[in-house]
């Protein structure tokens, strides 16, 4: 049965009912989360706070249940025991865009959204992520990085506390990726919203994230805090010896190569 509890970002408070302004809000809290199928826990007894406005990254073998705790935290997968507390406003956006191509991209950024919003609200969203003057455009139009960017003003619409990324970039070429990347660093930093993203890519991960979580047989078996200087440089000696201890986390030997080679995790 689920015990998912959807809430706003509140600023903690102490007992007698005072709030400490200099503590963070926390946005999302996971205690004892467990998710099994056929009997096999995929999460076992997890446990996971994000802080409001922190951005974290998610790294781990193919089927250590990184996505399905996504999809948990989007209130996706409710078959769950434990505890999951979560803003109300939040937004996802998958690896496929999941645009329908029968609506205009304006349209397809509000689907879902309560009322009737007007479509300046799409094209306000669309502007944000550079796709205003492709509004009217159909879907089949739109290049792979456009399609994606119109997924994620389709997420920022929503205004969320929390926003969740699910491998978004990775059907996406290396250089519309890197822009991709920096895209949503500049939204992030503009928004100030929580940001979990699931990724297989170290350097990523490295590049975007305050803190990187390595999950392994269904927990967070490790923390990484990333305290470089925003923007980051793939060059520096620093960002190399924190890929590469992440790549040994994974069990992944590094590569001998420059500071600046790419490095996944597949």
């Amino acid at each position: 049965m689920a015990t998912d509890v959807h809430r706003p970002v509140t600023t903690p408070a102490v007992p007698d009912g005072t709030v400490r302004p200099h503590e963070p809000a926390t946005a999302v809290r996971v205690d004892g989360l467990t998710r099994a199928f056929d009997g096999r826990p995929v999460i076992d007894r997890l446990h996971l706070d994000v802080r409001a406005g922190e951005f974290v990254a998610l790294l781990g073998r193919s089927g250590c249940g990184k996505s399905t705790l996504l999809r948990v935290l989007a209130g996706l997968d409710r078959d769950i025991e434990g505890t999951v507390l979560v803003p109300r406003r939040k937004a996802v956006a998958f690896q496929a865009p999941r645009l329908m191509p029968w609506k205009r991209v304006w349209r397809n950024v509000l689907l879902g959204l309560p009322g009737k919003p007007e479509r300046a609200r799409a094209e306000g969203a669309l502007a944000e992520v550079g796709l205003g003057h492709r509004a009217q455009a159909w879907p089949k139009t739109l290049s792979g990085g456009e399609a994606q960017r119109a997924s994620l003003a389709r997420a920022l619409v929503r205004e969320p506390d929390l926003l969740l990324l699910d491998e978004p970039f990775g059907a996406l070429d290396a250089l519309t990726r890197v822009k991709a990347q920096r895209l949503v660093d500049e939204l992030w930093q503009r928004r100030g919203c929580a940001v979990l993203l699931v990724t297989h890519d170290v350097e990523e991960a490295v590049l975007l994230a305050d803190r990187v979580l390595v999950m392994d047989e269904g927990v967070i078996a490790h923390e990484q805090r990333i305290e470089l200087p925003r923007s980051r440089d793939i060059a520096d000696p620093r960002f190399a010896a924190l890929r590469t201890g992440l790549l040994e986390r994974l069990g992944v030997e590094a590569p001998a190569a420059s500071p600046g080679a790419k490095a996944d995790a597949a």
